[in-house]
C-alpha cells in the first residue's frame, strides 16, 4: 500500500512480479552453469566454493562489506584454500579472486590482450558506451590519451589557481564557528572543479541542478537492474536511469551550443595556433581527430569524468582528515609543513608549484590515506583466453576480481598493516618499490592507470593547505566508514569548526 492506504495498482503488481521473476531465472540459469562449469574443470581452477545456490557467496560478500572489517572475507578464503587464488560465485556467476600481488600486476598489464575490462550491467548502462571506463582497443587508447592531455597536466599555473580559489571559495562560505559535514563540502569542490575543467561552467545553480541528478545516478551503480526498469521509477536503479538522462541531456546541450559555435566561426576556433592551450576538454574533444568525435561519444565521455572527480577524490580528501584527526602526532607534523609554507609566501597569496613540491610529508598522507581505506577496492576483468598461473587455469570467458584491497592490507607487505601510519613512506624508494612489485596500486595499472591521479594528488593536498592554515575542528559525533557499495564515512563526516584567528581569506 501506498502512503494514502491505497493498494497499489494492477500495473505495478504486474511489474514488479516480473521483474522478481527474471531476476529469479537468471540467476538460477547463472548457478547452474557455474556448478557446471566447476564440474567439468574443478581440477584446475583455482580451489574455492559456489556457495548457495542461486546466489552464491553474495550475500557473504555484501554482509562483509557492510562491517567496519570487511576483510574476513577473502582473509578467511585465502587461508582456507592456501592460495591468493580462489574461485567464488558473486552477483549472478562465477569468479576467480585474486589477493595475489603477481597475478594483480599479470591482470593489470594484460589489459586489451588476455583480459578485458568487466562491469555489472547497471554500470555499463547508467555510464554508456563510450565512457572511459568501458571503452576497449584504440577507442579507450584516444580517450586516455585525450584524459591526460586535459587532466594529467596538474602543474599548470591556471589549473593549480583555480583549485586553490574554488576550494577557498567554498571555506569562504563557511561560517567562523560552524558544524559541516565534510564529505559533502568536500564533493562540491571535486564537483565543480570537475565541470570548471570539461565544460567551463562555475559554480550556480547549472552545477547544482545537475550535482543533484549526480548524485542519484551514481547510487544506481550497484543496485539491481530490474528489467523495465524506466517504468519502475520507485526503485534506485529507475531513479538512476532517469537522472541519468537528465545529465546526459544538460551536457548534450552544452556539447550542441559549441558544436554550432565552431560552425559559425568556421571551425576556426583554436585553430590558428595549435600550440594554445584548450580551455576545457569539449573543445579539446571537438577539435581532435579532426572533429570525428560523435556527440554521444563525448557526453558518454563527460559523463564517465564527472563520476572519477566527483566520488574518489571527495572520499580521499574526508577520510584524509579522518586519519589525521584520529592521529594527532601525524597532524601536528602536518600542520607544521603548511605553516612553514605559509611563513615563507605570506597569509593570503596563492599556491604555485613549488609549494606543492614543498609537501613531502602531506604525500605521505595521502599515499597512507589511499592504502588504508582503497577507495578502489579492486578491478573486474574477464578472460579473453584461457590464463595459466601457478598450476591453474582460469578458463576463457571466467570473471576476475583483482583485489587491491587485500594486498595492500596484508601484514606480509605492510608490518601493523591495519594502522594508519604516514611515516612508513618516508623510507627511501619505498613508493617506487611498492608500486613495481604491485604492492601499492591505489590508481589501478597498466594501460588503465587512472589518468588524474597526479590532480587528485593536487586536489588533496592544496585542501589540507587550507584547511590546517584556516581551521581548527572536532569530530561533531561519531561517525565510521563503510564499504558497500562503495567506501564513504556513514554520516558524512559532521566536524565542529573554528576559524583560527590568524587567518586571513
Amino acid at each position: 500500500m501506498d502512503a494514502s492506504g491505497a493498494p497499489p495498482p494492477p500495473l505495478l503488481l504486474a511489474a514488479s512480479a516480473l521483474a522478481a521473476a527474471t531476476l529469479l531465472f537468471a540467476a538460477a540459469l547463472g548457478w547452474l552453469f557455474a556448478a557446471r562449469s566447476s564440474k567439468q574443470g574443478s581440477a584446475r581452477l583455482p580451489p574455492g566454493s559456489t556457495g548457495l545456490p542461486l546466489i552464491g557467496e553474495t550475500l557473504r560478500l555484501i554482509s562483509a562489506y557492510k562491517t567496519p572489517n570487511p576483510e574476513p572475507f577473502i582473509d578467511d578464503r585465502v587461508a582456507r584454500h592456501g592460495s591468493g587464488v580462489f574461485t567464488t560465485h558473486v552477483f549472478g556467476e562465477r569468479t576467480v579472486f585474486s589477493a595475489d600481488p603477481a597475478f594483480n600486476r599479470l591482470l593489470l598489464a594484460a589489459e586489451g590482450r588476455a583480459v578485458g575490462c568487466s562491469y555489472p550491467s547497471s554500470i555499463t548502462t547508467l555510464l554508456g558506451p563510450h565512457s572511459l571506463l568501458l571503452t576497449k582497443g584504440p577507442a579507450h587508447r584516444r580517450l586516455h590519451t585525450l584524459t591526460l592531455t586535459r587532466l594529467g597536466r596538474p602543474a599548470s599555473p591556471p589549473l593549480l589557481a583555480h583549485i586553490d580559489r574554488l576550494i577557498l571559495d567554498t571555506m569562504r562560505e563557511w561560517e567562523p564557528a560552524a558544524t559541516v559535514r565534510l564529505l559533502d563540502e568536500a564533493k562540491k569542490i571535486t564537483f565543480n572543479l570537475t565541470v570548471k575543467q570539461l565544460v567551463s561552467i562555475d559554480p550556480g545553480p547549472w552545477t547544482e541542478s545537475v550535482r543533484r541528478e549526480y548524485v542519484k545516478l551514481i547510487d544506481g551503480f550497484f543496485s539491481i537492474p530490474f528489467p523495465f526498469a524506466h517504468l519502475l521509477p520507485f526503485t534506485t536503479y529507475g531513479q538512476a536511469l532517469k537522472a541519468r538522462k537528465k545529465v546526459a541531456g544538460a551536457l548534450r546541450e552544452v556539447i550542441r551550443k559549441r558544436m554550432d559555435d565552431e560552425v559559425e566561426n568556421g571551425g576556426a576556433n583554436g585553430k590558428e595556433d595549435d600550440k594554445i592551450e584548450k580551455k576545457d576538454m569539449v573543445e579539446e574533444l571537438l577539435e581532435a581527430e579532426g572533429g570525428s568525435f560523435s556527440e554521444e561519444e563525448m557526453v558518454d565521455f563527460c559523463l564517465s569524468l564527472l563520476v572519477a572527480g566527483y566520488e574518489t577524490t571527495s572520499v580521499l580528501m574526508t577520510l584524509a582528515v579522518k586519519f589525521l584527526t584520529e592521529t594527532p602526532t601525524a597532524l601536528a607534523q602536518l600542520k607544521e609543513e603548511h605553516e612553514n609554507i605559509r611563513e615563507v609566501k605570506g597569509k593570503n597569496q596563492p599556491l604555485e608549484w613549488s609549494d606543492y613540491k614543498s609537501m613531502p610529508f602531506t604525500q605521505c598522507v595521502i599515499n597512507e590515506t589511499l592504502r588504508v581505506a582503497n577507495l578502489i577496492s579492486g578491478v573486474f576483468r574477464r578472460a579473453n583466453t584461457d590464463i595459466h598461473f601457478k598450476g591453474y587455469i582460469i578458463p576463457k570467458g571466467c570473471k576476475i576480481f583483482a583485489s587491491f584491497r587485500a594486498v595492500h592490507l596484508n601484514t606480509e607487505h605492510y608490518e601493523n598493516a591495519r594502522t594508519f601510519d604516514p611515516w612508513r613512506w618516508q623510507s627511501k624508494n619505498r613508493l617506487q618499490n611498492a608500486v613495481g612489485a604491485s604492492l601499492f596500486t591505489p590508481f589501478g595499472g597498466g594501460p588503465r592507470l587512472c589518468p588524474g591521479y597526479e590532480l587528485a594528488r593536487v586536489v588533496v593536498s592544496v585542501f589540507l593547505h587550507r584547511l590546517v592554515t584556516h581551521f581548527s575542528w572536532e569530530e561533531a559525533e561519531e561517525d565510521r566508514i563503510v564499504f558497500f557499495p562503495t567506501t564513504r564515512t556513514l554520516k558524512g563526516y559532521p566536524l565542529n569548526l573554528r576559524r583560527r584567528p590568524d587567518s586571513v581569506f
